[in-house]
């Protein structure tokens, strides 16, 4: 089974010696909402050198907690965190197997997986720390200097026309501030649509009609429709018409695991199509790239079991001629994490990406301050330790709930 490791030229003797759980949850979180940024899974390892490694996931905060904490059975069903004390940080790959085999009973796939990651990801943020590295040098160094991000756009309202105008007044915000793209999310429909809207197909097309006649053609436009379509033909009697917009990419048009109606649109859509956010290790992105045949995939590196299985799909996707545009929809944790995985990975277009700022979820705003700042429309090579970005551990206890 292939893992990947610091690549460290004698790195110190650290062993570890406490793992901290926190499940965090916004006062203001509106369970309405599809935003998965007003919760978040935080993990803090510590050493016995006294340098300490954080981490996050993209689930259930509880759930993720619970995997971690909860106390092995049997050999199939051991116990995350007591695998991981008295542990060497630097084995990161070693102990990825060790994980993922202990635990294959419970997991293998899902919340498990999600849980791993965030531990995997404190760990590369805690021997960047113990070495006085970015994680980007540590996963082999950067292959550029600038990465472009798109700002990730979810808009208010719960009408057609304030839903529309919403999504116009942030895209202008979004260029104004120096954005060379953006992502819109255009869900007025299907399984997550927004705040319970019922719009026809027409007014969709009207929204991305009225995004790109706000910005511009010389800005990249992407659409995230939140797995509005249930099959390729219905979906193409829609996006066939989108061609005019120029877009970048159509991401989630159909439900992950329809992998033959994706295909079938990869084949026939006027636009790239975008997958990957839910996929948990390279076997599920196997399948997506295999079979669906999409264009793009969307590795979420809490998700998909950490950065170096997140390196790991990019490398496949490497191989198929496929393009990275990593997921990313948590705090300045991830979003540092997803920005080192960037940097490393030639065939990463763009990052997802909001300044604090322009967040509405108070998470965002408030748990991390990332090293990450955009300049001239791109974000310039990270040089702190680790995953360069700071905790607020006030922040961190008012709203933990577990």
């Amino acid at each position: 089974m292939r893992t990947i490791s610091p690549v460290v030229t004698n790195p110190p003797r650290l062993k570890i010696t406490d793992v901290e759980t926190y499940a965090l949850l916004a006062p203001d979180f509106d369970p309405g909402m599809t935003s998965s940024a007003q919760d978040s899974f935080v993990v803090i390892i510590h050493t016995d050198g006294g340098v300490s490694g954080v981490g996050e996931s993209d689930a259930n905060p509880w759930m993720l907690k619970a995997c971690v904490d909860a106390p092995g059975t049997h050999t199939m069903g051991l116990s995350i965190r007591d695998m991981l004390i008295g542990e060497d940080p630097f084995r990161i790959g070693e102990i990825w197997k060790k994980l993922y085999l202990g635990t294959a009973m419970n997991g293998r796939r899902g919340v498990v997986v999600h849980a791993i990651g965030a531990v995997e990801m404190a760990l590369w943020d805690l021997c960047g720390k113990a070495v006085g590295q970015p994680v980007h040098a540590l996963l082999g160094g950067a292959a550029r200097d600038r990465i472009t991000p798109y700002a990730s756009l979810q808009p208010n309202g719960s009408r057609f026309e304030a839903y529309r105008d919403a999504l116009v007044e942030s895209a202008l915000q979004a260029k104004a501030r120096g954005f060379r793209a953006i992502k819109t999310e255009v869900t007025m429909n299907g399984p997550y649509a927004h705040d319970g809207m019922h719009e026809s197909w027409d007014r969709h097309t009207e929204v991305v009609a009225a995004v790109r006649k706000a910005i511009g053609p010389e800005m990249t436009l992407m659409v995230d429709v939140q797995y509005l379509w249930t099959d390729a033909a219905s979906c193409l009697s829609v996006v066939k018409d989108w061609a005019e917009f120029d877009l970048y990419f159509l991401e989630t048009p159909l439900w992950s695991d329809n992998l033959d109606e994706i295909a079938k649109l990869s084949a026939e859509a006027p636009m790239k199509i975008a997958v990957g956010e839910w996929l948990a290790t390279r076997w599920e992105f196997e399948d997506l790239m295999d079979r669906g045949r999409i264009h793009v995939a969307q590795p979420d590196v809490g998700r998909v079991g950490g950065l170096g299985e997140a390196r790991i799909v990019c490398d496949m996707a490497a191989e198929r001629g496929m393009t990275i545009v990593p997921h990313c929809w948590k705090t300045g944790i991830s979003i540092s994490a997803t920005a080192h995985l960037a940097f490393v990975t030639p065939h990463c277009t763009f990052i997802e990406y909001l300044p604090r700022e322009l967040c509405v979820e108070r998470l965002r705003r408030e748990l991390a301050d990332e090293e990450l700042t955009l300049v001239d429309g791109t974000i310039p090579l990270p040089v702190k330790p680790g995953l360069g970005c700071e905790v607020d551990h006030d922040v961190l206890a008012r709203y933990r709930v577990a």
